[in-house]
């Protein structure tokens, strides 16, 4: 695990923490978002715990602008935001970006350790008053889904991939990415973090 975070205090307190925790191992440390997507790469981490404001560096790369670059050169490693920047604004921009998970600094340990496994295992890990806070925006009721859709959308939001979903429907791995286009077009979003992101605020799947 990478930590990422323009506060030392923060990223050694962060790493007391997580030393602590069985099958956690803290690989590295980065102050600014130029240093992290450097440092993931050259460390092979497969997830990387980003402060959503980074203002540590000339680069002028905030989380979510750092963790669209990680995501889009190392497509394997899974991030997961923790900042104390919690608002629905903030969440959907983390999640759009292609973060996998999102967690408050002022949240219980807990929350943080379920959402790097929830990532890790390909999932999306939210805590409670995030989910809730995306739930609670206005739904659009003018965009119908079918209901192969919402099973679409469940699976991807348990972090299946396009061969197990088809597997899980009967489909094929062809009609699996038509849906998921038009699922991207009907929620306006470009990702799959972003797709399941939208469909948790609108109410059309739940997080576990």
């Amino acid at each position: 695990m990478l930590l990422v975070d323009d506060h030392t205090l923060v990223r050694a307190g962060l790493r007391a923490l997580i030393g602590g925790e069985p099958g956690l191992v803290v690989a590295g440390e980065a102050g600014n978002g130029e240093e992290a997507v450097r440092l993931a790469a050259n460390l092979e981490v497969d997830v990387v715990l980003m402060d959503l404001r980074l203002s540590d560096g000339r680069d002028g790369m905030d989380g979510a602008e750092a963790t669209r670059r990680l995501v889009t050169a190392l497509p394997g490693v899974r991030v997961v935001v923790l900042t104390s920047y919690g608002t629905r604004a903030d969440v959907v921009r983390a999640m759009e970006a292609g973060a996998r998970g999102y967690v408050l600094k002022a949240g219980p340990p807990e929350e943080l350790f379920r959402a790097v496994r929830a990532a890790t295992s390909g999932g999306v890990g939210l805590a409670p008053e995030i989910a809730d806070r995306l739930i609670s925006g206005p739904a659009n009721p003018a965009t119908r889904f079918s209901d192969r859709e919402i099973q679409v959308l469940s699976l991807l939001a348990e972090g299946l991939t396009n061969r197990a979903i088809a597997d899980s429907l009967f489909l094929t791995e062809a009609t699996v990415k038509t849906h998921l286009v038009r699922l991207f077009r009907k929620l306006g979003t470009g990702s799959r973090a972003g797709a399941v992101s939208e469909a948790v605020r609108r109410g059309l799947v739940k997080l576990d």
